[in-house]
């Protein structure tokens, strides 16, 4: 599908957005990429990204954006190490909580919370991280006053050094015909600082019902989780990583399990594809990124946004990324 696509914020490099619709405004938290001089390799440590800004607009497509500058920088963060990668936020009780991937001193992905009185910060992060947690991509969704976070990247998200919630000691990827390493949801407490359960496996079934695989690299998940529902159903979106493609499966509940359906988006220009999905003054949107204005350079990605549709039987109608 051919659709119009907006650049948000063309004078910076920001990516991995999560947007929500806060008291009738939309907000957007993206990550901030930078130019940080780090060889580029498959553990993304040229992605040393170290605060994040907040902004909002009013008209997806053609209003004003408005950036509210940094509203969390890693020298503020007790434990940082570096890297502080893309993040989201929950609205509770007239709180804002961010939640964000950060490594620790020793260089291990943790998920810290920050809170705020106002969605456009600042963040006041937790002198600690949550217990337990691990990888990267948080992504919250709320349903029924119950708070789940969404979360797991491979390679540098570190999602396969653990197994069961534990860390192995040494990285473990499934053989091409075992099933995916899978992303991971938990239900948060009620203070919304820590969780309130075990990380459970998010499982991604094909059309015979058989969870997909490990070599179904066009399929499997990756990193980049988000939810969503449409129709009272539940739309799990993710990105397959190394092939670049933004797929989506749908499910019953928040925990799956999940039936593959398509692709949303087909690869952009720059290696990653991050994504969130949201309705807004009775359309939906595909919020992303791409790398066109740096000149492919896949550390230096630009915010980009499209309108989303779905057909009568409740698919998404598949976008092009470069066009």
């Amino acid at each position: 599908m051919k659709t119009k696509k907006r650049y948000l914020v063309p004078h910076d490099y920001m990516a991995d957005p999560s947007v929500h619709v806060f008291n009738g405004k939309l907000y957007i938290y993206p990550s901030h990429d930078w130019e940080s001089g780090i060889e580029e390799n498959d553990n993304g440590d040229h992605f040393n990204m170290k605060d994040y800004h907040v902004y909002s607009v009013d008209d997806v497509m053609d209003g004003e954006v408005t950036d509210y500058g940094v509203v969390l920088d890693t020298k503020d963060i007790p434990w940082a190490g570096r890297q502080l990668w893309d993040c989201d936020v929950a609205l509770k009780d007239g709180k804002y909580y961010m939640y964000f991937p950060l490594k620790d001193k020793n260089d291990i992905f943790r998920m810290g919370v920050a809170v705020s009185d106002a969605p456009t910060g600042p963040f006041i992060p937790q002198p600690d991280p949550i217990r337990g947690s691990y990888s990267i991509d948080p992504a919250v969704f709320e349903e029924n006053g119950n708070y789940y976070i969404y979360f797991g990247g491979l390679w540098g998200g570190q999602l396969q050094r653990y197994k069961d919630n534990k860390a192995l000691e040494c990285a473990v990827f499934p053989a091409n015909d075992e099933p995916a390493i899978p992303a991971r949801i938990v239900k948060l407490n009620d203070d919304m600082l820590q969780f309130a359960e075990e990380p459970k496996p998010i499982v991604v079934l094909d059309e015979d019902g058989i969870p997909i695989t490990a070599g179904d690299v066009e399929r499997r998940f990756f990193e980049a989780s988000w939810m969503h529902k449409y129709n009272d159903k539940y739309y799990f979106s993710y990105s397959t990583g190394d092939t670049h493609n933004l797929c989506y499966a749908i499910g019953d509940n928040p925990y799956g399990p999940f039936t593959y359906k398509g692709r949303i988006l087909t690869p952009v220009v720059g290696w990653t594809t991050h994504h969130s999905i949201v309705e807004f003054k009775g359309k939906w949107y595909l919020f992303h990124h791409d790398s066109v204005p740096s000149g492919g350079r896949t550390w230096l990605r630009s915010l980009k946004v499209c309108e989303l549709e779905y057909d009568k039987d409740g698919n998404i109608i598949t976008i092009e990324g470069t066009e």
